[in-house]
């Protein structure tokens, strides 16, 4: 059976309500939103192009807490700002039920950008990072199961650090998840 978010849609804060909310991480946020910039002219009509539809919403599950949030988001909301598509930033700590259906490897992970129809049919989902970046934490996810393990922390902590130079020193990465965002909605 298709996933259905409908009791959601209406919910959630405005992409401006979210920045505007934040306590924490306010700044590196607005910094990753205002060095936004398109890489090719092709990515920005493609989004620019979509206004001409009205039949996609955007669900983002997140928390201003996440890393990944704060390095990601930015971009899906700069990505998504002239598409005329409808945003709502839904927050983890109060949507368990929504995340809960978007596990990653079996955990809750953020953030998770959800796109529906008008009527909630979830059509596809992105993240919480780009496929390179999580490459590697699907490794350590395998090669340490237990998080119980002695070790577990500082392994993580590694692997924290080599996401870190997967999504390199400055902005590159915006147009890997431009693309991957691009080429999911050309899928629907």
């Amino acid at each position: 059976m298709a996933k259905n978010l409908q009791h959601v849609i209406g919910k959630g804060l405005t992409p401006q309500q979210f920045m505007d909310g934040m306590e924490r991480n306010k700044e590196k946020f607005q910094e990753w939103y205002d060095q936004f910039a398109w890489e090719n002219e092709e990515d920005r009509a493609y989004f620019a192009s979509l206004r001409n539809r009205d039949d996609l919403r955007c669900l983002i599950v997140a928390a201003e807490w996440c890393g990944d949030v704060v390095r990601n988001v930015p971009v899906v909301f700069r990505a998504l700002e002239n598409s005329g598509m409808p945003v709502e930033v839904l927050i983890i700590e109060q949507n368990y039920d929504v995340i809960d259906q978007f596990l990653t490897m079996g955990g809750r992970a953020i953030p998770i950008v959800i796109f529906t129809d008008t009527s909630g049919f979830v059509l596809g989902h992105w993240g919480p990072r780009p496929k390179h970046v999580q490459v590697v934490m699907t490794k350590f996810k395998q090669e340490n199961p237990d998080r119980e393990a002695p070790d577990y922390n500082d392994k993580i902590q590694v692997a924290r650090q080599e996401m870190g130079r997967q999504y390199g020193e400055g902005t590159g990465y915006h147009a890997v998840i431009a693309k991957e965002l691009r080429d999911l909605i050309s899928s629907f």
